[in-house]
């Protein structure tokens, strides 16, 4: 049985349809993280399979029930929002409880449950604390030890990391891996960051103009992707793309990925550089190609090379992907 099954969904605001279409199953324990531009519906989906959008067509199951029409309380799911919602007036453990103390729930069950989220989420110390008294990255697992005492059948993550800076980010993307292992339940999570879809997702859902473009694992949709869309917006740098000809191959544009770009003498591509990336670990150069274009160039390490440099590029044509004139891939 699936987590969540979304069969045919679509949603209209008047005259504007945002989601035109959506058929989409997540496995029982499966990792799924929605991507796209700003507008792509990503967050209207997410709303949707939470209840707080009506569909208006289709059909949402969540553990194999029918919850299209079903409130918001009565699907199964707990959601996690970007501005942490938490009641500034109630301590960390009032926050966890309150949803189930509405629901009814034994005091020994409530404690029992916040006891065990707080163990797995380091909370413990701050129990007595009120949210004006944390830090970001502690408001944010005061929301997430929320949803998981409640033990939903399905967690969903509206862009939760995304008020936090990098260090934070990266050091909750770790707890919420972990979470996600040891709680074995389904997670659907909406973000803009490549970099957090990339590491979190079992399957990562390209949506576009309310659309899947294309869903499947991370690697698999970085070195195989269907379309020039799922191409370009995957990958940072992203990829780069030029007229088939210049790359020696057939097909309307070809694609190559910066890291597949190497120096060689009389290489087919000619240019000077024109901006220079120094990030340590890695350095990024920005060529400006003699036939108009520029492209970038992604060396592993530290590098020498300066703006104005003449250099040449070579391609490996076992890297270079194509794509026809209505950026369909071409295999």
């Amino acid at each position: 049985m699936t987590a969540l099954s979304l069969e045919n969904v679509r949603k209209s605001f008047g005259e504007v349809e945002v989601l035109k279409g959506i058929d989409l199953a997540v496995e029982p324990a499966e990792f799924v993280v929605f991507v796209g531009p700003s507008g792509c519906g990503k967050s209207t989906l997410l709303r949707l399979i939470a209840g707080l959008e009506d569909a208006s067509a289709g059909t949402v199951r969540i553990d194999g029930r029918d919850v299209t029409r079903t409130p918001p309380a009565k699907r199964g799911i707990a959601m996690v929002f970007q501005s942490y919602a938490l009641y500034p007036h109630l301590d960390v453990e009032g926050n966890m409880a309150l949803g189930l103390r509405q629901a009814g729930e034994a005091r020994a069950v409530i404690a029992e449950r916040i006891a065990a989220a707080a163990r797995m989420l380091s909370l413990e110390p701050y129990l007595r604390r009120r949210p004006a008294e944390l830090s970001g990255g502690q408001r944010q697992r005061v929301a997430i030890g929320r949803a998981i005492v409640r033990k939903p059948d399905l967690f969903l993550f509206d862009e939760p990391l995304s008020n936090l800076d990098a260090a934070l980010r990266m050091a909750m993307r770790v707890e919420i891996a972990r979470l996600h292992r040891e709680l074995g339940r389904a997670m659907i999570y909406v973000t803009h960051d490549q970099t957090e879809a990339m590491t979190l997702a079992d399957r990562i859902v390209v949506m576009r103009d309310g659309r899947i473009e294309q869903a499947g694992a991370p690697m698999t949709l970085y070195n195989d992707p269907d379309n020039l869309f799922v191409a370009g917006f995957l990958g940072a740098p992203s990829m780069n793309f030029l007229p088939a000809g210049r790359m020696g191959v057939a097909g309307a544009t070809a694609g190559i990925r910066p890291e597949h770009l190497g120096f060689a003498a009389g290489g087919p591509l000619a240019g000077t550089i024109a901006h220079v990336e120094r990030l340590g670990s890695d350095t990024n150069l920005l060529v400006a190609l003699a036939s108009g274009e520029t492209v970038t160039v992604r060396l592993f390490g530290q590098h020498p090379q300066s703006v104005g440099e003449a250099v040449a590029l070579a391609v490996d044509p076992a890297r270079v992907l194509r794509f026809d004139a209505e950026g369909r891939r071409l295999r």
